[in-house]
């Protein structure tokens, strides 16, 4: 299926999950799942994911700065301007639902940046991957590492939370991450 759907590289693991032996997920299963209690109207769920996309920009940022190599802070920079857009569509969202009319600038006084995208810290992140910052392939691994972390996050809070509005605005978010998952796992291919 994966093969059928693009994927270059595909393994079939003889002996199925249980006889992977290399890179599995990390954190414990509960990771980010602080951050949202279940109860969240939809404008709560999208001040958290915009603190959540505001935190992985910056950190993108951060990393660009400490890049010795000028494609990878290229890199780093074009990862941080994709954050910006998800920034612009939950911020577009909270206008709409809330129909306060709200400015950008009112709005991010009002979220609260606790962690990335996943549910880590910026140094949690590090720790966990150590990327070397001159490695085009470790930017795009890393990132793809939080997007997929971000993905999880979201679908397990689609679980939990019991709004039905609050659910679907998380579930567009996760499709979000999964077509931008899907697109570094193109670039990982270009490269």
């Amino acid at each position: 299926m994966l093969a059928g759907k693009g994927f270059k590289q595909v393994f079939n693991v003889s002996g199925g999950i249980n006889a992977w032996k290399s890179k599995t997920a990390i954190g414990p299963q509960d990771l980010g799942m602080d951050l949202f209690i279940g109860k969240e109207a939809p404008l709560d769920v999208l001040k958290v994911a915009y603190s959540l996309e505001q935190g992985l920009q910056e950190f993108y940022v951060t990393l660009a700065n400490k890049a010795g190599n000028e494609k990878v802070k290229d890199l780093f920079l074009k990862l941080s301007k994709i954050e910006v857009k998800h920034q612009i569509s939950i911020y577009t969202a909270y206008n709409r639902i809330s129909h306060e009319g709200i400015n950008k600038d009112e709005f991010e006084k009002i979220v609260e940046i606790s962690a990335l995208e996943g549910g880590l810290s910026t140094e949690e992140y590090m720790d966990l991957f150590k990327p070397d910052l001159n490695s085009e392939k470790e930017v795009i691994s890393l990132a793809m590492s939080i997007e997929a972390q971000a993905l999880d996050l979201y679908h397990r809070v689609s679980s939990k939370i019991s709004d039905s509005e609050s659910k679907a605005i998380v579930n567009k978010i996760a499709d979000e991450e999964k077509a931008h998952l899907a697109s570094l796992g193109k670039l990982m291919d270009s490269i």
